[in-house]
């Protein structure tokens, strides 16, 4: 009893002796592969001694240090601390200059080194009115030594610290060396022939010596190299106290910018096209699915990519060529909390192992984000929640032919797309096109069953009889048809075409490929586009394609039209009814 007594006796004297004026060391005693694990650790050992550090090391990795003591105290210390068994037996000697931000205990600096937690005033300007304070506290990944440091462990000893790894420990240096190339096993965690070998074939690889057991340094020097490719991304912990979502955000290529309810913004700084959103709401299942929905209509989500809603939570991935965008969020307690990161096309690596950080580090606060944040910011239709909404190259419009939803349009909005759809949702496919007449022809991919359908008028309408065209005027921004009256000027074209009719008719762009009707409904045309060309018409001057013609391609696509010969008038209000029923948003996508 009175041996361990002395002991501790003698520990405590030398714990509290003064520092000598001479370099600073420290005793190297843990190294964690989480900031959590080491701060558990940390409060272990500051139970029982003096002089505890927490330091980041670089590679995600955290260490524990005793000091700093001058170079002859800290040999002393460490002989009597590893004779005492008070600290582990692969504890070591350890220059300042390996250590980066001091985070234990918290507000100390022994290295002197600037302090790494800020405040984001921008959090308060104009545009978060109403919205708490933003704080961002700093976990910054530092730049490791640029040379690996040989050993100062005997095989021995590397193997004691080996011992001490946790199982999630253990699978992240079987999936670091897999990353590097030498294992090609299972992460199982077990350090068998091939774990063994894949060590020594990675040591003699960085001119180590191949004992097929990685010191406590080489493993540092391994993760280091693992983590490099996160390097000019300063991940750091960002506490959003206005979304309440705390995570590790690339600080280094995106900052905040503004709450849009239910997103904070983080836009890019730099020539990387990044950009991360934090989603923050109140509400239910209900409105999950509906986010989930509304996120698919974003430019910044392209269609293709997997996606899933499952009851409590979704995951939604959008790619294309320059392109990839990452959502997750989850239902917990009435709080909807989640986030997007839209990172460039052809970065996977650094991409995957971001978002792997992202996800892991992510947790939920209390608060969600004030519904009033951002009521200053300018509001657009073509907007939603400050993120432009993925819009066609061309929309104009179409009109049914049949009860299965055959639709005829202009060849114009056809050309060069990579998806057709018909009132945005439905997607269809061409069945026709003829160049000659400017007429082409559609099918949607499942079955429809529309409000209206065209019956084509067989007689030859009178000069100056009343026409109506039906068409989206203004593309989809309406939502529905607009109905234009006019007269017919004539039954052929300027040039005397016979297959085309002129209208006395105000038309604009958007209602090409709309029906063109006579005052009984029947379809007596579809309206063409506005002709190119350096001649300019008078205003009120429009051109149709007549029935006969439209009549002609249908039949060559396989579809037979209904018929009239009805001469009948409808009231107004009737005659638009019956050409909006009938008629569609044709639009064409990327």
């Amino acid at each position: 009893m009175s041996r361990i007594f002395l002991t501790l006796a003698f520990l405590a004297v030398t714990l509290v002796a003064p520092i000598a004026a001479k370099a600073q060391v420290f005793i190297q005693i843990e190294a964690q592969p989480s900031l959590a694990q080491a701060e558990a650790s940390l409060r272990r050992y500051s139970g029982r001694m003096q002089d505890v550090n927490g330091f980041a090391l670089g590679g995600g990795w955290y260490g524990i240090a005793l000091g700093p003591y001058s170079e002859e105290d800290a040999n002393t210390i460490l002989r009597n601390l590893r004779s005492s068994r008070l600290i582990p037996r692969d504890s070591y000697i350890a220059e300042a200059s390996e250590y980066d931000r001091q985070f234990w205990p918290v507000g100390a600096n022994v290295l002197n080194r600037p302090t790494q937690e800020v405040t984001d005033s921008t959090a308060t300007d104009s545009a978060t009115q109403g919205a708490e304070q933003q704080t961002t506290t700093v976990e910054t990944l530092p730049q490791p030594d640029p040379e690996p440091q040989p050993s100062d462990e005997t095989v021995r000893e590397a193997r004691a610290s080996e011992a001490g790894l946790t199982r999630v420990e253990r699978e992240a240096l079987q999936e670091a060396l897999k990353w590097a190339g030498f294992y090609g096993g299972k992460i199982d965690a077990a350090f068998g022939q091939g774990t063994r070998g894949s060590m020594a074939r990675w040591q003699e690889a960085n001119n180590f010596e191949a004992t097929g057991v990685l010191t406590t340094r080489q493993r540092a020097e391994l993760f280091r190299q693992y983590n490099a490719v996160l390097e000019g991304l300063d991940l750091r912990v960002v506490r959003d106290t206005g979304a309440g979502i705390s995570m590790k955000l690339p600080t280094g290529v995106v900052e905040f910018s503004k709450y849009e309810p239910p997103f904070a913004h983080y836009d890019a700084t730099g020539d990387i096209d990044a950009k991360v959103l934090l989603i923050s709401q109140a509400g239910d299942r209900a409105t999950l699915a509906g986010l989930y929905d509304i996120m698919q209509t974003l430019e910044i989500v392209p269609q293709d990519g997997p996606r899933n809603l499952d009851g409590d939570s979704f995951t939604l991935i959008g790619e294309n060529a320059y392109t990839i965008s990452h959502t997750q969020a989850w239902l917990r307690d009435g709080h909807i909390k989640g986030f997007t990161v839209v990172w460039p096309a052809g970065d996977e690596e650094r991409r995957t192992r971001m978002l792997g950080e992202m996800q892991e580090s992510f947790s939920r606060l209390d608060m969600v984000l004030d519904p009033a944040a951002g009521a200053n910011e300018v509001q657009s239709i073509d907007l939603v929640a400050g993120l432009e909404v993925r819009k066609p190259k061309i929309s104009r419009s179409g009109f049914y032919v049949d009860r299965s939803g055959t639709v005829v349009t202009t060849t114009e909005v056809v050309a060069s797309c990579g998806r057709i759809t018909l009132d945005e949702t439905i997607e269809a496919e061409v069945q026709t096109v003829n160049d000659e007449t400017g007429i082409a022809v559609l099918r949607p991919r499942t079955p429809l069953a529309p409000l209206g359908v065209a019956a084509f008028q067989q007689n030859i309408p009178r000069l100056q009889s009343d026409v109506a065209v039906a068409g989206y005027s203004y593309g989809g921004v309406l939502g529905a048809p607009s109905v234009t009256f006019g007269q017919l000027a004539d039954v052929r074209g300027l040039n005397g075409e016979q297959e085309m009719k002129r209208l006395a008719l105000n038309a604009l762009e958007g209602d090409a490929g709309g029906p063109v009707v006579d005052a009984g409904g029947a379809v007596v045309g579809m309206l063409l586009p506005a002709r190119d060309g350096s001649r300019q018409l008078p205003d009120g001057v429009s051109f149709a394609a007549n029935a006969e013609t439209i009549r002609r391609v249908l039949e060559q696509a396989g579809v037979t039209p209904s018929a009239t010969n009805g001469n009948g008038q409808m009231p107004p209000e009737s005659l638009s009814e019956r050409a909006s029923g009938m008629t569609v948003l044709v639009s064409c996508w990327e």
